[in-house]
């Protein structure tokens, strides 16, 4: 009869010592920090590089292959196993814990013809880090074996490390985007992060201060890792500014991070500048370009539109111009992020530029995304003007997917328009194109149309409805750029934005995120 080989192995008993509850302990905040350090390195990639799936994909894939080269290579890890854990920790701690400060720095003290230098360092620093933290846990587990080899077979051991690393991973990959990056920052969850490596360090030369040849050279160690993180935690703000300031090249007037976004307004002698996470929104020395050509083909086509539904849009220049027409009688607001609306209802200087439209007593503002608010909501409106950013990733371009269009055709009035920005027909013209074709698949007819906007070139924007658009003969009186003159010359479109052959963007593919990727790509 077969006996099982872990039969025979010593079975842990039924309560923990206080040595292996802190090593466990530290096994959890390594996992923690390890995931850390991994989601920081793609954030800043998409930050800095644009916010893509390719960054986060391609750092996540880096990271991962450096934690299994690391693990790898602990096999040659033979001798003063606690010791070389130490140095491990410290290390860990220090780089990964000033990664993020570090790739801030050099990203604005580069100019950007020497994005490949910047690329470079980041992959570095991530194939670095990410082979540290693949040496730790195999060091872990030989160091409890040694240690504690009486009470645990490979089993019971390999089980205790591994539940304690899933855990602590699983409570960063929750707190990351909700809690960490909203509060504390990019720079100072790094560095949070990385005394946490070091306290576990710490932790390590205390129970194991027995058996250290050099206890005095680890302590100095550890006390000059929690200094230099220390003082990096002290001046993680000021290191922001500065690099933000570097970065946006323009005095900054206002940054908040919020829950999903990083939000900078900048002015120049040239006018004011609105950023989400370093991607232009608007210069408000043009933005009237944009926002007339957005709002009022479809708002004065349509005649008298009574209740009317904005998406995105948090800004209130959209709201600013649909109360341009007295006939309406109820604004919707539909904006995910609240930090948006309430700065721009409330601070004196965002409020000049949207002329006070979200204090409107005519707007009803909603905190929500769009898409969940679609499928609860059952109102209808004569016009639907849909204002998202860019589809640079998955969570963006669902909002340009043909389920949402189906959506916005149910609240939509029979008689009614909706309007979409679209993106550039001339940079990313197949992009434009996969929103037109998506559009129509949903059995909606569109009026194609570009303006241009000189902070962004040319700009794209499609009407949709069941009953066909005709140009309007009137427009609302004062407005900058928009007349009925200019109107045909917007709907003609030169051979280098021609119409061309594309697929539809649906939830299943997210064609459309993979398009503009492409297309944006080059142009940077």
């Amino acid at each position: 009869m077969t006996q099982d080989p872990d039969s025979a192995a010593p079975q842990p008993s039924a309560r923990i010592s206080l040595p292996e509850l802190l090593l466990l302990a530290g096994v959890f905040v390594i996992a923690a920090c390890g995931l850390v350090y991994e989601l920081a390195a793609g954030a800043l990639a998409s930050y800095l590089l644009g916010d893509s799936v390719l960054q986060f994909s391609t750092i996540i894939g880096a990271y991962l292959f450096a934690m299994g080269l690391g693990s790898w290579l602990s096999r040659y890890v033979e001798r003063q196993l606690v010791a070389q854990f130490l140095k491990i920790e410290l290390l860990v701690g220090v780089i990964g814990g000033l990664m993020p400060a570090a790739l801030f720095m050099v990203h604005s003290l580069l100019p950007p013809e020497h994005s490949t230098g910047f690329r470079v360092l980041l992959y570095g620093l991530v194939l670095l880090v990410g082979t540290l933290v693949g040496l730790e846990i195999p060091l872990v587990m030989r160091i409890l074996k040694a240690q504690f080899g009486q009470r645990y077979g490979l089993r019971e051991l390999v089980s205790q490390v591994l539940t304690f690393d899933y855990l602590g991973a699983l409570l960063v990959a929750v707190a990351f985007p909700l809690l960490l990056v909203p509060h504390l920052g990019l720079i100072r969850t790094g560095v949070f992060f990385g005394l946490l490596n070091v306290l576990v360090a710490v932790w390590a030369l205390w129970l194991f201060r027995g058996q250290l040849r050099a206890f005095k050279s680890h302590a100095w160690a550890c006390a000059l890792s929690l200094l230099l993180l220390g003082t990096a935690m002290l001046q993680a703000e000021q290191l922001t500014s500065w690099a933000e300031q570097r970065f946006y090249g323009e005095r900054i007037l206002l940054k908040r991070s919020s829950d999903y976004q990083r939000i900078v307004v900048t002015e120049s002698r040239a006018g004011t500048r609105l950023f989400l996470n370093g991607n232009l929104q608007f210069h408000s020395r043009d933005e009237y370009r944009y926002h007339e050509s957005l709002v009022h083909p479809a708002m004065a086509a349509h005649g008298a539109p009574k209740k009317v539904l904005v998406l995105g849009g948090g800004d209130g220049m959209a709201v600013r111009e649909v109360l341009r027409y007295p006939a309406v009688e109820q604004i919707t607001l539909v904006e995910l992020d609240p930090q948006m609306t309430q700065l721009f209802a409330s601070l004196p200087l965002l409020t000049r530029l949207n002329e006070q439209a979200l204090q409107s007593p005519k707007l009803r503002i909603v905190n929500a995304d769009a898409f969940g608010w679609l499928e609860r909501s059952r109102e209808v409106f004569d016009l639907i003007i849909i204002d998202f950013p860019d589809p640079s990733n998955f969570a963006l371009g669902k909002l340009y997917t043909a389920s949402f269009y189906q959506l916005v055709d149910q609240h939509l009035a029979a008689g009614g328009f909706a309007v979409v920005q679209t993106t550039s027909p001339l940079i990313a013209r197949r992009s434009f194109w996969t929103v037109v074709n998506t559009i129509e698949s949903v059995g909606l007819a569109t009026t194609p149309y570009h303006a241009h906007v000189p902070s962004f070139g040319e700009w794209g924007f499609v009407i949709a409805s069941r009953r066909p658009w005709q140009a309007p003969r009137e427009l609302p009186p004062g407005l900058r750029y928009l007349s009925p003159e200019v109107l045909p010359g917007m709907l003609q479109f030169p051979p280098d934005m021609a119409r061309v052959e594309t697929g539809v963007n649906r939830l299943s593919n997210q064609l459309l995120v993979q398009e503009f990727e492409a297309e944006w790509g080059k142009h940077h």
